[in-house]
């Protein structure tokens, strides 16, 4: 079929041109380039061996959702930190919304680091209201047997059997503005005897204030004395050491935070190896 400008040049075309088809939609947006680079080490694998796409991995996105951070760069270290915060708990559960220490997790832990070969040191963070006096005792005993240097911090708080673990370490540091709370032993829940009640809750003050005085600078009389102070708690009786107060009684050893505590850590390791 010829076409006007055919007709007007009196030709006919050898070859039409195809037709080019229907044009892109305009309501649909193209893909977006995708670049790709060789799969490094320790990358996933994707459908195409050897190439990967470049962005956000799954374990950033996820990071990010859960903890509200970028994955921190791995650091070796031959120092290894642990934290015990919120309630120490003991043989009760306590409610999903409490902040809890659970001592059956750091038991084997602290077994753990003392077999593990690459592990010079150990740094504890405290920030506890105290909770179960045995499981803290438990903690505490295991901490102080360890034969690797530990270095305790006291940040926010190390009130109640948190006092025993403070002073389990090696050396103890307590943060300028951290406080700890000294008080008699207290008990929840039903009395049955209050005579046997009462000798069993005496033995087991008896082994904390015999144990924070064996791991301390602090007396046995001092330490009652602030135990059993009445008028500085409101209803109870008691006392509430401040960072420096907290030295100066004997209780702990230095005022200082964390980069004191790992200074001091790492001095422990090297005096060994001196020798």
């Amino acid at each position: 079929m010829r076409t006007r400008y055919d007709l007007a040049l009196g030709t006919i075309p050898d070859d039409p041109e195809p037709d080019p088809g229907p044009g892109p939609d305009p309501d649909v947006l193209p893909d977006p380039e995708r670049r790709e680079e060789p799969e490094g080490p320790g990358e996933p694998e994707h459908d195409h061996p050897g190439k990967r796409v470049v962005g956000r991995t799954k374990g950033v996105l996820e990071s990010v959702k859960e903890m509200g951070s970028t994955p921190l760069p791995e650091v070796k270290s031959n120092i290894h930190c642990l934290t015990i915060v919120g309630q120490i708990e003991g043989h009760l559960v306590l409610p999903p919304q409490n902040k809890t220490t659970k001592y059956e997790h750091m038991i084997p832990q602290l077994v753990a680091l003392e077999q593990a070969s690459e592990v010079k040191g150990i740094l504890i963070i405290l920030n506890t209201v105290g909770g179960d006096v045995e499981a803290g005792l438990a903690i505490a005993e295991i901490i102080a047997s360890l034969t690797k240097p530990s270095v305790s911090v006291v940040l926010g708080g190390g009130h109640s059997i948190g006092v025993p673990v403070a002073v389990s370490c090696t050396h103890s540091f307590i943060a300028p503005t951290a406080s700890m709370t000294i008080h008699p032993i207290r008990l929840n829940g039903l009395v049955i005897g209050v005579p046997q009640t009462y000798e069993y809750l005496d033995k087991m003050q008896d082994r904390v204030v015999g144990f924070v005085t064996e791991h301390s600078n602090i007396t046995e009389k001092k330490f009652r004395e602030l135990m059993f102070r009445t008028g500085e708690l409101a209803r109870d009786i008691g006392t509430v050491l401040i960072g420096k107060e907290a030295v100066e009684v004997g209780l702990i050893n230095e005022v200082g935070g964390i980069g004191a505590a790992i200074k001091k850590l790492n001095e422990m390791i090297e005096e060994p190896e001196k020798v």
